[in-house]
Order: C-alpha cells, then structure tokens, then sequence
C-alpha cells in the first residue's frame, strides 16, 4: 500500500492525513516484548486483527505485528474504499464527480479506520508492533531489534496483486486495487485487465464517474466462475454504465507512449491513459523465512494447511488470503474464530463445516453461496432449480427491477439447499437467510415457516418455497386430498 502524499492538496486529504495515523502512526514506539505470549499474530488484516481482539478478549497474552498499516487491504485498498465509491456512484451515477466520489471513500475510509487503529487494539490489551516479522525458529519471530517467543504463532500476511505475464506491462506501470484509491484526477480512459469481481466494480464505478472504462479478459464472459445468467445480467449493466467489454480478448502487449499507454490485443489496438489490474492475487509469504519455523508452501503459493487451519508447523497455523483461495474478509473472520478455538484450546473447529458466499458489489449485486449447477453435474449430482424473478415480487414491480432474479439448487429428495444465486439490488443481504439456512440444516420447504414482510424482495423466499412445496404433491397425495375434502362437504 503506497498512501497519499503529504502536502499536496487533493479532496479528502485531510481524511487520508487522519487514516494514515490511525493505521500506521509515525509516533507509535513498540512496546517491550513479554517473555512469552500465548499468541502472536503476524499481519494485521481482518484475519489477524479478530485473532488479536478475540485472544486477548479471553485473557491471553498477544502481540500482533503488522508491517504496513493496521487494517490490511480490506480497509485500506480493499472493501472499504471500493464499496464507497460505488456506493456513491449509485446515489449519483448522474450529477456525481471524480473529485467528489474519491474525497467521499477517504471520508468513509478514515471514519472505519477508527476500528481497525493501533490505539484501539492497545486499549484492549494487545501489543501492538510495527515492523516486519521473520521466523527465528518454530515458536520465535523477531521484529526490529527484538524477538518474540510464543505457544502457537497465527500467520495472517494476506495477499496482494499478481500482474500476469504481459509484456511490458511493467514497465507501464499499471494501477492494482493497491494504487487505483490514490487516484487525485480521473484519466480519461483506462483499460482494466481482468474481469472478475475486482475489475467489474472499479470499472462500474470509474465509468459512472465519466471514465471511458475498456474491461479485458481472456475469458468470453465476465465474471466466468459465476452461473452463465447471473454474469450475463451483470455483463448487460456494465454495458448500460458505458463499459466497453473485449472478452475473449488476449491482451499480448502492453507499452507506454507519450500520451499514455497502448494496449495490443488480437491483432488490433488500444490507447487510453492507464491500465489498472485486477487479474489474480499471490499470497504474501516471501519475507517471513518460512523454512526455519517448518511451514511449507503448497503448489499454489498458499501456506500448506489443514481442516484445522494448522500449518506443517504444528504450532503455527495460518488464516485468511494466504492460506486460502476464497479471498475475502468475511472468509477471514471465520478462519480467525477457528484459529482463537485451535490454538488456545481443544483442536475441535474445522474449516470444512463453513458455509461461506460471496458478492461481486456491481448494480444489480451478485452473490452466491454453496455449489454452482455445472459443479453438480459433473460431480453427478442431482439437483432440482427453482427460480423466481424479482420483477414477480410486488416490491421488485414497483422499484422497476431488471434483470434480477433468485435461484435455488436442491436436493431432489430432501429439499436441501445445495446452491443459491441471487442478482439484484442488495443481493449480499437477501443472500443472508439462504447461508443460515445451509450452515443449520435448514431445507427449502423449511424457510416458507416464516412470516415475510411484505412488499419487500426477501418474500422471494417464501415464493420458492411454495414452489418447492407444490413439488411435493404426487398424484397419490392429491387424490387422498381429493378424498378427504369430499367426505368433509
């Protein structure tokens, strides 16, 4: 994370001069390490920042050490800014501006970084250090001029942006979600590489502000490991925001020129004024001298670990975007609870009972959770659809809603839910009662049990499961029916 520059006057500097001291500040002087810790956490990300908070609210001994700013990228250059500048560019995709949208996300970003500050965790028992941590051995880190010695050890180091194989795209010294918020004016055309959750948003958000936004991917579709409908309805808003899509484009060279940057891809070109990616992540391992506390890596770069979230290293374990493919905050909070009940007591949590969705933040939202129709079928695995539009539902008819819709997977005989895909305003909310149904046993038939508010779009619930219900009718069930209301006339 590089951080504004003092001094320069830009919208919202003075938010960015708050933030920067709440997450990093100048002043801090590390305390003096205690000779033993039950817990030290590297990486003060929303992994590492909830294994802190939740040990020391126990009673343990913790230190927690962070190298660049408290918070990690989901405050810093991750959820927080995003979803405030497309927060913004909802309430004002017609009168908003660039200076204004970008001075609002330093607003909201100082405003959360309270939460996440060095002063906060202090107050609440944690030492708090700044620096870079490296392995002395399989229970010692050292950080600046002192070491510290543990029980068990939390790696939480998180992830950053991988810049995919392009040449010269390095030397054009192209945006990342690290960079992009430190934007001060808008170019006027940008091209984003990558068109998953990250590249959807930004460039929604950048083009609603009156960038000229070009969204790339090799893929023929955006956002390709979600269901073909629910990315095609995303695709179709991208395009209503002004969003130029070259899918299925591969983008063999980058070079920067005078005026700006030239993109080369399937035998034509492009120019416009920078090139953001947002085509991957790595795991951020390489400066903690792994090998002398015992950790392995696994093929893919991530730290090696269990069910349990436990490393090579016994006594050490890992949690969040190092350690996993399913990178995001809320995934993180869960692996630090799990970490909090491994580590300090019985070894019973175990990552594999997480129900865990996601939600790409474009307008209409897209979220999911559990298992994709195409997963289950190749799997062979049997699986009812029920599905409703919104524009069904009283409340989506009146808010004039598009291309929205709800659909459920299910276990043909039980009525489980085995998948859920919801596009559409607040989709990560109404994605909510379908998780707590799935981490609690809950079947389809279950959910029409309760009462919805109406008009409201959550009602979607209770019209999949009449659907449902109505399924289980046989022929047999309607004829003892039949029968029942003739000798009851």
């Amino acid at each position: 994370m590089t951080g504004p520059v003092a001094g320069s006057g830009y919208p919202g500097q003075a938010h960015d001069t708050r933030w920067r001291s709440l997450v990093f500040p100048e002043d801090h002087v590390n305390p003096r390490a205690q000779s033993r810790y039950h817990l030290v956490v590297i990486g003060a990300g929303p992994a590492g920042l909830i294994c802190a908070i939740g040990a020391a609210g126990l009673g343990a001994r913790v230190a927690l050490i962070e190298r660049q700013a408290m918070g990690g990228d989901c405050l810093n250059v991750g959820c927080v800014p995003s979803k405030a500048l497309l927060e913004y560019t909802n309430r004002h995709s017609i009168d908003g501006t660039f200076e204004a949208a970008f001075a609002w996300m330093r607003e909201v970003r100082a405003g959360v970084a309270a939460h996440d500050s060095v002063q906060r965790y202090t107050d609440l028992g944690v030492d708090v250090f700044l620096g870079e941590a490296r392995f002395v051995d399989g229970s010692t880190v050292a950080v600046d001029d002192q070491e510290l010695s543990a029980r068990r050890i939390v790696i939480a180091t998180g992830a950053r942006a991988a810049l995919p194989r392009i040449p010269g795209l390095d030397e054009a010294d192209p945006l990342t979600n690290e960079t992009v918020f430190d934007l001060r004016q808008a170019p006027n055309a940008i091209a984003i590489v990558g068109a998953g959750p990250i590249g959807c948003e930004l460039g929604q958000a950048l083009a609603r502000l009156g960038v000229a936004v070009h969204l790339f991917d090799v893929a023929d579709r955006v956002l390709p490991n979600e269901e073909a409908d629910a990315a095609d309805a995303v695709s179709k808003s991208l395009l209503r925001s002004g969003v130029t899509l070259h899918l299925g484009a591969d983008v063999s060279q980058v070079e920067r020129t005078g005026d700006g940057i030239r993109i080369a891809y399937d035998e034509t070109e492009l120019r416009v004024d920078r090139a953001l990616v947002a085509a991957g992540r790595q795991a951020n391992t390489e400066r903690l001298n792994l090998s002398a506390a015992g950790v392995d890596l696994a093929e893919n770069g991530l730290i090696e670990v269990d069910d349990r979230l436990r490393t090579t290293n016994s006594r050490i374990y890992a949690a969040g975007d190092v350690c996993s493919r399913l990178q995001f905050t809320h995934h993180a909070d869960a692996h630090a609870r799990i970490v909090i009940q491994n580590a300090l007591f019985a070894p019973t949590a175990r990552t594999s009972r997480l129900v865990i969705p996601h939600c790409t933040y474009t307008n209409p939202e897209l979220a999911h959770v559990g298992r994709f129709a195409a997963e289950l079928e190749r799997n062979g695995t049997r699986s009812d659809r029920y599905a409703v539009r919104f524009e069904e539902l009283d409340r989506g008819r009146a808010a004039g809603d598009e291309d929205s819709y709800a659909a459920l997977l299910v276990d043909p005989k039980r009525g489980d839910i085995l998948g859920a895909t919801v596009v559409a305003e607040n989709a990560g909310d109404l994605i909510a009662p379908i998780c707590l149904a799935m981490s609690n046993g809950l079947r389809l038939g279950d959910i029409g049990k309760a009462v919805y508010p109406y008009p409201t779009r959550s009602e979607y619930l209770r019209r999949l499961s009449d659907n449902y219900n109505r399924t289980r009718l046989t022929p047999t069930v309607k004829q003892l029916m039949q029968t029942w209301l003739r000798l009851i006339n």
